[in-house]
């Protein structure tokens, strides 16, 4: 496996990974069409680096281009970049660690950085728009980079650093992952580094002492809806934890866990197939929310209208929550040290046998602030980070993903996260439709914890979730 990674998991994207860009551009626009508009940019950049060799491989070329493109490295700026908290990105002795190494070849380049939380960082980011200070470089994903501020115009075009190169890697782990970052205008807004699925986990002893592993698929880590209902039952009944499972809804971090809780339990689209449109209301999601109420009417779950995705992780290590929702490979290494039990990752129950789990793309964007010398500083340090041969599967490590870019491989073998990233690979089959790039995504994050809090607190189901979909289509719409 270690030299196949890239194919194993462009094999199970192709069979599990459907990614219908039609509100990012994609669905219109063929591989040939993603790839003419890689090519017409590189071409352009080519014309200006007289000292490429024109008996180098057109592959080669390509890539001098777009660095040309980006700028030189002699060219002296001062560049600021925002992360989210993407696994070690959150760190800042391994963020200045790579920027020691990025200065060691770009010394003229100063990189300065900013953390920022998911449950403030959007409104930072968007003060800072509004008042002229937004940073030069941002590390999150397509729903933010390319459907919000992209959308909108704040971000500067990246096709000169999309060469003919760069494309065929992604491509070759996931088309769907270039279509995602591409806008309806053709532009990309957004350079990938990693990607995953998100999942759920369950305290493996507990279920074990309660008798509920015999509702699981263990070897397929699966459950059926009906199943699910009984596990949840069985741990409630056993007395071991406080809850069996809590249902957060205090604001929008980590409500990929709750979307994919209720689109799955009985198989419902969050959007339309053309990402136009929020259709939760649908029968199907009627009835999972109305499901997951009447398990917290009887213990079988519980409810919280305080805490996010953070505070439940955070009862799930200590032991008081038997699952959490929020689970992927990055958090089992984040709270490694703080469980004294076997965090067993799951799918998401369904009655249909085929999870369609939420996936993550992540990767960088520039906000044009109108400085051209700083927009060319900051391609050369996305290049270093995304494409660099040695640089860039640390990055991707850093993260606690998966890479993009097929050429890397493996980036995991022969490290002590080799086996713990396996079981997740395992998960990439099972990766369901990117609908975070449908129209009004940032408001309708809002609206949806704001409907999860109106149903536990007495609020017709249809009626809540009629008003959840009125307010996100109001925002699609712009």
């Amino acid at each position: 496996m270690k030299k196949s990674f890239g194919k194993v998991l462009a094999a199970v994207l192709a069979g599990g990974m459907v990614l219908s860009m039609a509100g990012c551009g994609g669905a219109s626009s063929s591989t040939a069409a993603s790839t003419a508009a890689s090519s017409a940019a590189a071409s352009a950049a080519v014309s200006t680096a007289a000292s490429t060799a024109e008996s180098k491989a057109a592959s080669t070329a390509a890539s001098t281009a777009a660095s040309t493109a980006a700028g030189t490295a002699s060219e002296a700026a001062s560049i600021t970049l925002w992360t989210y908290p993407i696994g070690n990105f959150k760190d800042s002795a391994t963020v200045d660690g790579f920027i020691k190494s990025f200065n060691e070849k770009y010394p003229n380049i100063k990189v300065t950085v900013e953390y920022l939380a998911y449950d403030t960082g959007d409104d930072k980011v968007n003060t800072a728009i509004e008042a002229g200070t937004a940073p030069d470089i941002i590390m999150e994903g397509p729903e933010r980079l390319v459907s919000n501020w992209g959308a909108k115009g704040k971000m500067v075009d990246l096709s000169d650093i999309w060469t003919d190169e760069a494309t065929k890697d992604i491509t070759a782990t996931s088309q769907s992952v270039v279509n995602a970052c591409k806008s309806s205008d053709g532009a990309y807004y957004e350079y990938p580094l990693c990607m995953t699925t998100h999942c759920m986990a369950i305290n493996y002893e507990v279920f074990e002492k309660a008798g509920a592993l015999q509702y699981l698929d263990e070897k397929n880590r699966t459950w059926t809806t009906e199943n699910f209902i009984k596990a949840c039952q069985a741990v409630r009944d056993s007395g071991l934890v406080t809850t069996p499972g809590i249902v957060y809804c205090g604001g929008q971090g980590g409500d990929q866990g709750t979307r994919a809780l209720v689109t799955n339990l009985y198989g419902a689209s969050y959007t339309n197939a053309d990402h136009t449109e929020y259709t939760i209301n649908s029968d199907k999601g009627i009835k999972a929310l109305s499901q997951l109420l009447t398990m917290t009417q009887d213990g079988s779950l519980s409810y919280d209208a305080g805490i996010q995705a953070a505070d439940e992780l955070q009862l799930f290590a200590n032991g008081t929550s038997a699952m959490t929702l929020a689970w992927n490979a990055s958090n089992e290494k984040n709270y490694a040290s703080q469980v004294a039990f076997t965090p067993y990752a799951m799918a998401f129950p369904t009655d249909s046998g085929n999870p369609q789990l939420c996936g993550g793309i992540w990767g960088f964007g520039v906000f044009n602030n109108k400085d051209d010398a700083k927009i060319a500083a900051a391609k050369q340090f996305i290049q270093f980070i995304c494409d660099d041969k040695t640089q860039g599967p640390k990055s991707v490590q850093a993260t606690g993903f998966f890479p993009v870019r097929s050429s890397f491989g493996d980036v995991y073998a022969g490290t002590a996260d080799e086996t713990r990233m396996n079981t997740y690979l395992g998960f990439m089959k099972y990766l369901g439709d990117y609908y975070n790039v449908t129209p009004g995504w940032t408001a309708q994050r809002t609206a949806w914890w704001n409907m999860l809090q109106s149903i536990f607190s007495g609020t017709d189901v249809k009626t809540a979730a009629d008003t959840f979909v009125t307010t996100a289509n109001a925002a699609a719409k712009g």
